[in-house]
């Protein structure tokens, strides 16, 4: 899976076939700029609906490889081993990736597991 702050593209795959989906975040502040002079991080807050539907949508994966471009990965991934164990747990990396098109993404996934499967 490919995220940021604003949106997760999720595809589902195996040797024959792949599914892709789009999970939106339900914020209303979706620009994380940060501001001078003011008190705290100046960022929205995370979004939990928006990793809760993710999770939800990962919970029959057998391994997930999440990547993206900003700390949105990172924020999900703490988010999962809080609330989500059984998934995180199934997560086998994370990985800084820019904007890549879901073509992209799925070669770049099959590849990934084509060689953790041969490590194993």
């Amino acid at each position: 899976m490919w995220i940021d702050h604003v949106q997760a593209h999720l595809i589902h795959f195996n040797p024959e076939k792949a599914e892709t989906e789009i999970v939106y975040t339900h914020s209303n502040h979706p620009h994380l700029h940060t501001k001078a002079g003011v008190i705290g991080a100046g960022r929205a807050p995370e979004d939990a609906h928006y990793f809760d539907d993710i999770a939800t949508k990962l919970k029959d994966a057998l391994g997930v490889l999440i990547v993206g471009p900003g700390f949105e990965k990172l924020e999900l991934m703490k988010h999962l081993l809080t609330n989500y164990d059984a998934i995180a747990q199934k997560v086998k990396s994370i990985e800084t990736v820019d904007h890549p098109s879901d073509a992209q993404l799925l070669a770049h996934a099959r590849a990934y597991f084509l060689k953790a499967d041969k490590l194993t």
